[in-house]
């Protein structure tokens, strides 16, 4: 009873694991896919500045600084928005890759699981099981 429970586990398990890398891989595609129509929103990241009320304590050079950063930051989100279409097959590599490195460690845990049963029922735990003509003689 305890292996069918044990094998009927590591199903349930290896059913939600594959519905959620399916379910991931499918939102990640469809996020990849679409990036490349929102090129140029990070564009206007240049532009933004220090509040009026924040800027007689900041000093003009960091400021001018942190100007610098966003538009070179907004650079180079553009850039990956640009080339996010093209991951889309590398991404469905890496989803078959680790889906299947998880479904190997969820049948190892069964595997386990199955030989710690295999070893409790052997040392007596169950009690229930036939007893062996060499304890029946010491007995």
């Amino acid at each position: 009873m305890f292996y069918a429970l044990n094998w009927f586990a590591v199903i349930a398990l290896l059913a939600l694991w594959s519905l959620a890398a399916w379910a991931l891989h499918a939102v990640a595609l469809w996020t990849v896919s679409n990036a490349g129509a929102l090129t140029g929103a990070a564009s206007g990241a240049g532009t933004i500045a220090v509040p009026d009320w924040l800027a007689p304590w900041v000093p003009p050079e960091v400021a001018q600084w942190a100007s610098q950063l966003m538009v070179g930051f907004a650079l180079f989100v553009d850039g990956l928005l640009q080339t996010a279409p093209t991951l889309a097959g590398g991404l469905t590599v890496a989803t078959w890759v680790i889906w299947g490195i998880g479904s190997v460690l969820l049948v190892l845990l069964g595997a386990g699981l199955h030989l710690l049963i295999a070893l409790w029922r052997r040392r007596g735990g169950s009690g229930s099981g036939p007893r062996t003509s060499s304890s029946l003689a010491a007995g």
